[in-house]
């Protein structure tokens, strides 16, 4: 079979409905599993309501995602937010105790720690307040 007759047998209108169909199919998966892990995520659910809901979305999964997006996506977005500061919270803690700060008072006891003059740095430069030069002049200062 050449090239000419297969595009005879499969238009570019097909292509485009194969392409969207797969789309589709890769969205409508991406949302089942966000469902599931805002279900799991939950924590004004009991463990029956957690199974009820796990059972509508997989046995019913139109009529479960639907029913699911009405009655509880609102606060998907909270919960995603959260989970999102919490995560952000302990990177953070992390990061000063691997540079072996204490929040109170740093490594010598008196006044701020580098770590602590960094971060207030780089918060100055996310806002806009500071320039990227300025950034820099006033980084390798504290580290001088």
């Amino acid at each position: 079979m050449d090239t000419m007759q297969l595009a005879v047998d499969y238009p570019v209108l097909n292509i485009f409905w194969t392409m969207l169909e797969l789309f589709l199919w890769i969205l409508w998966f991406f949302l089942l599993f966000k469902i599931i892990t805002d279900i799991f995520r939950s924590h004004d659910l009991g463990g029956w309501g957690k199974a009820g809901w796990l059972l509508l979305v997989i046995l019913l999964p139109l009529i479960g995602v639907l029913v699911y997006l009405i009655a509880r996506g609102r606060d998907m977005g909270k919960r995603d937010i959260e989970q999102a500061q919490q995560s952000e919270a302990a990177v953070r803690a992390y990061i000063k105790e691997a540079a072996g700060t204490a929040p109170g008072g740093g490594a010598g006891g008196g006044g701020a720690s580098h770590v602590d003059d960094l971060a207030r740095l780089a918060d100055l430069k996310e806002k806009g307040a500071i320039s990227d030069e300025e950034y820099q002049k006033a980084k390798d200062k504290i580290l001088a």
